[in-house]
């Protein structure tokens, strides 16, 4: 089996303010956009693509109906103190301030409009103990 796509789609019940985030302060676009569902893609990066829903909608069989809950997306970045800048200046709230973590990460946290954790991450090099860890076609240079 050959996997063509993947993204993940946020399930909430305000379809609107969903994607007004996305688009404002992560620079994605509409490629489809309808009341019940949206299909974002990054401005900056084709690959990178996300999808909003009504999580009510009929095509959600009911057992799966529902918000987004317990979901972190991780969006790596060139520059995350510039965005973390930005999203300060625009009154995001910052759950982790931007610091470096051992494992290889600067990176901060913030949150959607539905209590999605949003991690902004530029991979670093790791201490010599996390190092060990990955293989070695995983570290950044």
């Amino acid at each position: 089996m050959k996997i063509t796509s993947y993204y993940p789609v946020i399930m909430t019940g305000d379809v609107a303010r969903t994607v007004e985030f996305y688009k404002r302060h992560l620079r994605f676009e509409a490629l489809f956009a309808s009341n019940w569902y949206v299909h974002l893609q990054s401005t900056i990066d084709e690959r990178v693509a996300l999808a909003v829903l009504d999580g009510s909608h009929g095509t959600i069989p009911e057992t799966g109906r529902g918000s987004a809950q317990g979901l972190l997306l991780n969006f790596e970045v060139e520059d995350p103190d510039a965005l973390y800048a930005e999203f300060q200046a625009a009154g995001l709230p910052i759950l982790k301030a931007i610091c470096d973590e051992d494992f290889g990460q600067r990176h901060f946290i913030t949150i959607d409009p539905n209590g999605v954790l949003i991690d902004v991450i530029k991979p670093i090099p790791p201490s010599a103990e996390f190092a060990a860890q990955y293989d070695a076609a995983a570290l950044p240079a």
